[in-house]
């Protein structure tokens, strides 16, 4: 408000929807990254479904809803998730294992929760994705993961041997990834 009484705008933030850039490529000049998490920002670049959450259960899904039921039953199982990431339908092993690569950007991360329901997505594509990953990184957290769906059994059998331990529900995915991440 000046002396006047006139009433000016000092600043103001605009929020564009991502899905609308496309009618004004013009904006995209302005963006500015700067407020943004930076693994949030990697995310948006790679055209994935991520948002930091602050927490320290990372959580990996397929599919929104399947992503929120994760995070409401860590939350249930005692357990603060750190993000919601949506590898999305018909997810190759390539994109598995850019998305593990992003959770465990954040090193908060103490446990990490896989939960997919194969329909599109081949739970064998996912299995493949996670063994690359880990076979690349030294991945000292616990890792659960509930796999089913389409190829689920050949999914598990990839993943025999290996440091991901199984589950059968999304419940006791939740509930083992918290009580082996709190130990």
């Amino acid at each position: 408000m000046t002396p006047e009484g006139k009433l000016l705008a000092a600043d103001a933030k605009v929020s564009i929807d991502e899905n609308a850039l496309y009618r004004h490529p013009e904006y995209n000049e302005t963006k500015d990254d700067a407020a943004e998490h930076p693994i949030d920002g990697e995310a948006s670049k790679l055209g994935i479904a991520y948002v930091n959450l602050g927490g320290d259960i990372g959580i990996m899904g397929n599919g929104a809803g399947l992503v929120m039921c994760s995070l409401d039953e860590v939350n249930r199982a005692g357990g603060n998730p750190a993000n919601f990431l949506d590898v999305g339908g018909g997810a190759n092993a390539d994109r598995v294992k850019t998305c593990v690569n992003l959770v465990l950007m954040d090193k908060n991360v103490k446990g990490l929760l896989i939960n997919i329901f194969g329909g599109i997505t081949r739970c064998d594509e996912v299995a493949k994705g996670l063994l690359a990953a880990f076979a690349e990184m030294d991945v000292t957290i616990p890792v659960v993961a509930r796999i089913e769906g389409t190829a689920a059994a050949e999914g598990l059998k990839i993943l025999d041997g290996s440091q991901i331990i199984g589950a059968k529900s999304m419940q006791e995915a939740a509930q083992k990834v918290v009580e082996l991440a709190y130990a």
